[in-house]
């Protein structure tokens, strides 16, 4: 029998139903540095849905007048998105502001900076998760996070610390945007093709519960983006299988946070 891709998804939340599994569903958006109207439609979203979204902001670039624009939209949790985020990475390389190549003194100086530069701007709401450009940052450096103050960083799907570990390792998994086809939101079917396989992989071969992070960049949405982004929320906010997370409580002292979910893939 065919069925749609929101009939896939449908019928996959419910296996996790019949299991009495939870999926822990959050967002996170990258590359914030300015109120837009862009940023206004993300906040609207948000309150939508009453979903709280980890905002990664870039501090060097963040203008003022993003302070008071964020005091009004209390949903977006904002956190530090590398520090200029221009590419370091040698010619023919992907690009990353904290490659491997780089000195540590330089790295550490560099993550430092944007740091209390986010902290005299936005003060205590800024969480404490880095999000590294391109979601990449040499597993020598994200080791010595926790050092620099950072309780949790944030890349994409498949990410793993080295030996020497680092914070609590936060990974989105589907972008709703295809970067190679032209900078645009991609087609719903493809990115619920993308959330269905990897949420039957993980119930079949997991244990408990999982988390489930969503990547977004307000600032590049079409009209597709959006509209996939908004049905997704409004098809998961009614299942049961399917519980919001706020980004605050990855970095919530463990006493205090909820229990009885995995950590991050």
């Amino acid at each position: 029998m065919n069925v749609s891709p929101w009939q896939a998804l449908a019928l996959e939340l419910d296996h996790w139903s019949a299991s009495e599994r939870k999926i822990g569903l959050w967002l996170r958006d990258d590359d914030t540095v300015a109120p837009s109207p862009a940023l206004d439609r993300l906040s609207d979203l948000a309150e939508r849905f009453s979903t709280p979204i980890l905002l990664a902001v870039i501090p060097l670039l963040a203008e003022p007048a993003l302070a008071p624009t964020l005091r009004g939209m209390p949903l977006l949790r904002p956190c530090q998105h590398g520090a200029s985020h221009l590419n370091h990475a040698p010619a023919g390389s992907k690009k990353s502001e904290f490659g491997a190549d780089r000195e540590a003194a330089d790295i550490d100086a560099d993550i430092a900076l944007g740091r209390q530069r986010l902290r005299d701007l936005l003060g205590d709401a800024v969480l404490p998760v880095f999000v590294p450009p391109w979601n990449r940052i040499a597993q020598n450096h994200a080791a010595r996070l926790g050092a620099l103050g950072f309780a949790g960083l944030s890349c994409f799907r498949g990410y793993r610390l080295g030996s020497d570990g680092g914070p609590r390792l936060l990974n989105t998994h589907v972008d709703v945007m295809d970067w190679h086809g032209g900078r645009v939101g991609r087609p719903a079917a493809d990115i619920l093709g993308e959330l269905v396989a990897l949420l039957a992989q993980w119930r079949r071969n997991e244990a408990g519960d999982i988390e489930l992070g969503l990547l977004l960049h307000h600032r590049d949405h079409d009209e597709t983006a959006w509209s996939v982004l908004s049905d997704i929320l409004a098809a998961t906010a009614v299942h049961p299988a399917v519980r919001t997370i706020d980004p605050g409580q990855f970095v919530t002292p463990p006493e205090d946070a909820a229990s009885g979910v995995t950590g991050l893939r």
